[in-house]
């Protein structure tokens, strides 16, 4: 059976019966090409994004302690038609250069790969609407966003003028910020964020109170789609919260971050999902309200480059390549699944790209849809049950990290899907850290029976 056929697609994405109320939209995240990435017998000089650390035995499609070559580029974006030709739209979340030092790139470097990825994009997807966000990286000096009209803005603008509203234009150009209706339809609409702003990296604008008037204008948009009985996205590239993967990291500048969630919760009865990147893995963030009820999710989607992070405390920060289809109900903008595939780099470079389904939500985690409250279910699945942690855990790294999730472990991961917000944060990694004292002795108790079983 051909993969892109009728009915393949079918049993890929959707049920045949469901596909008139049903739509299908990629999301990709964090490319990171590196043009200057070569098979080179000196293990020095294959990637600069590798910094100090040698590369041996790199392959075509990369390598784990760089960022993406090209070919790897091209084989992800033509997967993507392979697999779903005729997407509603796509999501672009940003983070398109190299980690190399900004004296090795420059704006006119920078611009260029930006132009490169989206020449690809429009070339295989030349009727597909894609809504592009900025990435920290697609900037030059990188992180230094301004909240100011300034030539990165006006040029970025340029390049994604096929994309772009011309009233999207005047808000990307002030601040790289702008909102649409979704796909021109009356009811639904998708906003832009700039949350490169809020990046705790950015010394230009960790002192302000509302950097580029982002945060009233998005307040003003989402009060009049709220008039408007009007369902959003909100998509963006550095999230709020924390990072899984080390504690006590975060990437907002902390008024930013009670800044945002007090929008989400003010505002979450229009937000229908929360799109985001940067931090290259496979996660998600809850949003509650006052009560404990959860309201919103922020689906975090893994990165393209398999680049091995350099931050300090990471343990296997690397991941197998990632590309995301969701499945959403065209009427509502509930997002009813999503499918992850990725391709096993080390299985790439032996003998060839073979892009796979990894997994899909509903079934991996027994789940109706992908809705806030589902997702909360999906969470106290791996707060509770050792078999789904383990299972969210390789998914989180895109099946690199094989490792088993201990308790220290746990605690990071479900403190930072449970808890944006900083104190509450930090009340979490004490609080879960005590209750798994407390069942230690329980715990050694369990017959080896129970224990974790790698293969599942």
């Amino acid at each position: 059976m051909s993969l892109t056929s009728p009915i393949a697609l079918c049993l890929l994405l959707s049920s045949c019966g469901a596909q008139a109320l049903s739509g299908h939209f990629w999301h990709i995240t964090d490319l990171h090409w590196d043009p200057q990435y070569k098979m080179s017998s000196d293990p020095k000089s294959v990637c600069p994004s590798s910094g100090s650390q040698a590369v041996h035995n790199a392959g075509r499609w990369g390598d784990y302690l760089c960022d993406s070559p090209w070919d790897l580029i091209i084989s992800s974006i033509y997967t993507m038609r392979h697999i779903l030709p005729d997407p509603d739209f796509i999501l672009w979340t940003g983070d398109d250069t190299p980690h190399v030092p900004n004296e090795q790139l420059g704006e006119e470097a920078v611009l260029q790969i930006i132009a490169n990825v989206t020449h690809i994009l429009q070339e295989v997807f030349p009727d597909t609407k894609v809504y592009s966000a900025m990435g920290n990286h697609d900037f030059h000096p990188k992180s230094q966003l301004p909240a100011e009209e300034n030539s990165g803005y006006l040029r970025t603008a340029e390049l994604w003028g096929r994309w772009l509203d011309s009233s999207s234009v005047v808000t990307f150009r002030k601040g790289a910020y702008y909102t649409e209706r979704l796909l021109n339809k009356s009811g639904q609409r998708v906003i832009v964020l700039n949350t490169n702003l809020y990046y705790n990296q950015n010394k230009l604008t960790m002192d302000l109170p509302d950097p580029a008037d982002q945060f009233k204008w998005l307040e003003q948009e989402l009060t009049s789609a709220a008039a408007s009985k009007e369902k959003v996205y909100i998509i963006g590239h550095v999230p709020p919260g924390f990072f899984e993967k080390k504690r006590h990291t975060s990437w907002f500048t902390q008024h930013f971050n009670e800044r945002y969630i007090e929008i989400i919760r003010k505002h979450h009865p229009v937000i229908a999902g929360q799109f985001f990147g940067h931090q290259h893995t496979d996660s998600f963030h809850m949003f509650y309200d006052s009560s404990g009820s959860p309201i919103s999710t922020m689906f975090l989607a893994p990165g393209i480059t398999p680049w091995k992070t350099t931050l300090p405390g990471v343990e296997n920060g690397a991941n197998n390549p990632g590309i995301r289809v969701f499945e959403y109900d065209r009427t509502t903008l509930l997002v009813k699944d999503m499918v992850t595939y990725y391709l096993n780099l080390t299985h790439a470079n032996l003998v060839g790209p073979r892009w796979e389904k990894e997994y899909r939500l509903t079934e991996s985690f027994r789940v109706p849809d992908a809705s806030a409250r589902s997702m909360h279910g999906v969470l106290r699945q791996i707060e509770t049950d050792d078999c789904a942690l383990q299972r969210y855990y390789r998914f989180n790294s895109v099946n690199y990290d094989l490792s088993r999730c201990d308790s220290a472990c746990r605690t990071k991961h479900v403190c930072a899907i449970r808890e944006v917000d900083f104190t509450r944060y930090e009340s979490c990694v004490v609080t879960e850290g005590v209750a798994l004292l407390s069942l230690a002795p329980v715990l050694l108790l369990l017959p080896a029976a129970l224990s974790w079983n790698p293969i599942m």
